[in-house]
């Protein structure tokens, strides 16, 4: 298997994991931090997977940091077999979860103008965590195309 960047055991690969942890906990930290984000689902749909999220890419970052002061090599076939699925099963989640969040976000703000009709609404506190997830997605899917991209390479 050929060295991309992103490799499971190398430093950009640990720079990507912990990307996609920072941003993901941000998201959920922001959402937690906004009232009455539970009496929406996809705000609650949003929490679950960026927590999901944070914690795979947490755990796999921490993967990468051992292999990398040990010295050992992660790419063997069966161990980037797993990272594939848990990386695009993530992504797909992180994805689905970010759009129906946004799409409510769009919802309150330029459809149904909830957001000026109700100043107690925080709708700035929904785009923001809305944001980081998105973010996080961005460097999940990466991730996942740079997995399949190993499993595939020869």
């Amino acid at each position: 298997m050929r060295e991309l960047a992103g490799s499971p055991g190398s430093w950009s690969g640990l720079a990507l994991r912990l990307s996609q942890f920072a941003f993901a906990a941000a998201s959920v930290c922001v959402m937690a931090s906004a009232r009455d984000f539970a009496n929406y689902t996809a705000f609650c749909y949003l929490i679950a997977s960026m927590g999901l999220q944070a914690l795979w890419s947490l755990g796999l970052a921490c993967l990468d940091g051992y292999a990398l002061k040990l010295e050992k090599d992660l790419r063997s076939a069966v161990l980037v077999s797993l990272f594939v699925v848990g990386d695009w099963v993530t992504s797909i989640l992180s994805f689905a979860a970010s759009c129906s969040a946004g799409a409510v976000v769009v919802l309150f703000d330029r459809d149904a103008f909830f957001c000026s009709r109700d100043p107690h609404l925080p709708c700035g506190t929904f785009e923001l965590a809305t944001a980081f997830a998105f973010l996080s997605w961005a460097f999940s899917g990466t991730s996942a195309l740079v997995m399949f991209w190993l499993l595939a390479s020869p």
